[in-house]
């Protein structure tokens, strides 16, 4: 892999769109670091540190999930406090609407790149009302936890907002130019980015916590040193398995019929169709972790309305998220649907089966056309029964192992570590096209 990126780098024109995936993504974490204006950040850090446990507790997870998605933007509460969360709920609702309206997809899919482009155009479109909303519902809870932040009148408010929105609007819009340059997609580069950003302070920090425990107690995170071992060999078959799930995919056999056209025969060949396992990626975990996200910001918009049935109803909403059984659950149930959901979306069995037929091809013992169609929609099906419970897994493991060694906070949590792997990966097979088709070109 070494040898392959160091030719990659040989290579003027890749080199020069690497240099600008790296610029763009330097430019995400400069965002992360320009606070909002009209709030003391002084105070707000402050604020955190006097009660950081009751406030994060009762924002449930939003404060990690945002942390995990912006790379600590919202621990400095800067314009890029949201991400690229926003875009990505509106990317969610879009695909759901395919759904409930047909002709959507239909439009969607025919149309094909003009259809995709409309999409984006749209998403970008319910991206704003969307970060209004959450930028809305965040400012006003910390704002009514007394010693976080101020307070603001509307024009503040206002002022804040408009900054979240736009800091929001610049980081889609530098993903967007990231995909461009073809070497990944540039959403989740982003969210990449921000993850391994945190990891050198984060490892440190708990470094030393672990010495200070080790040399007060003689244990490590109070655990002792053969747990502490347990949890490295078990984040290294994690990481292998998330390697073997998104490599392995199935070989359905394909064979083509001979074609006499004048003097020369095409096909006759055979050849195989691969189906992977996990054909969501990590697409799964992002939407499940954005709409998790949802409840929690509608709990925290309606507390700050300060009326009895609202508060009842956001005390509801936190002790059912709060509480670690139910928000396991959840997140595994949805990870595992919307695996489901977003593979029956980018896969098209009865597209396939067209293409295949048309260019005279067929899967040996299945006839052509609708039985085709019919048998990738089982194979699939069975499949992505193993992709969708593998990931579920992975999603809620971190909360399993804290509940069984007690450790209250783990550096590197499943859904990170699968988000920056499952990324790598498809970076590096980006990568790797690239150079075989210059190596075509030469040849």
């Amino acid at each position: 892999m070494l040898n392959k990126f160091v030719q990659f780098l040989k290579v003027p024109e890749l080199r020069r769109r690497f240099l600008m995936v790296i610029l763009l993504l330097v430019a995400t974490r400069i965002i992360v670091l320009l606070p909002i204006p009209a709030v003391d950040i002084a105070q707000y850090k402050a604020g955190l540190a006097e009660e950081g446990a009751v406030n994060r507790a009762l924002l449930g997870n939003i404060f990690g999930y945002l942390n995990l998605i912006s790379g600590g933007a919202l621990d400095k509460l800067s314009i890029g406090m949201l991400g690229v969360s926003p875009y990505i709920t509106a990317t969610i609702i879009l695909q759901l609407l395919t759904m409930i309206f047909p002709k959507l997809k239909e439009y969607y899919y025919e149309n094909g790149a003009v259809g995709r482009a409309k999409f984006q155009r749209l998403g970008r479109y319910l991206t704003v009302p969307l970060a209004l909303v959450q930028g809305f519902a965040f400012l006003k809870y910390l704002a009514a936890q007394g010693g976080i932040i101020t307070a603001m009148e509307l024009p503040a408010m206002a002022l804040n907002l408009l900054f979240i929105v736009a800091g929001s609007l610049i980081m889609i819009w530098i993903g967007e130019m990231i995909s461009e340059q073809k070497l990944g997609d540039g959403i989740s580069l982003i969210i990449v980015a921000g993850i391994v950003s945190g990891l050198p302070r984060s490892i440190i920090t708990q470094i030393l916590v672990m010495v200070g425990q080790y040399q007060s107690t003689g244990t490590l995170l109070g655990i002792g040193i053969d747990k502490v071992l347990i949890l490295l060999a078990l984040a290294l078959v994690v990481v292998a398995g998330v390697v073997l799930v998104n490599e392995g995919e199935r070989k359905i056999p394909v064979a083509y019929a001979k074609r006499v056209r004048g003097n020369r025969v095409f096909g006759g060949s055979t050849t195989y169709l691969p189906l992977r396992v996990n054909q969501a990626g990590v697409i799964p975990i992002i939407f499940a972790i954005s709409i998790l996200m949802l409840p929690q910001y509608l709990g925290l918009g309606l507390r700050s309305l300060d009326i009895g049935w609202a508060i009842k109803t956001a005390d509801f909403i936190e002790a059912t998220l709060a509480n670690p059984l139910w928000n396991g659950l959840l997140y595994f149930v949805m990870v595992f649907a919307f695996t489901y959901f977003y593979t029956f979306i980018v896969f098209e069995p009865n597209e396939i089966a067209k293409n295949l037929q048309r260019n005279g091809g067929f899967i040996q013992g299945i006839r052509p056309g609708a039985s085709t169609a019919e048998y990738l929609n089982s194979i699939i099906a069975k499949l992505t029964l193993f992709g969708a419970l593998f990931l579920g897994v992975i999603a809620v493991l971190p909360s399993i192992v804290q509940a069984i060694t007690k450790v209250a906070n783990m550096t590197i949590g499943g859904t990170g570590l699968l988000i920056v792997v499952s990324v790598a990966l498809e970076t590096a097979k980006q990568i790797d096209s690239e150079l075989k088709i210059r190596e075509y070109e030469i040849a």
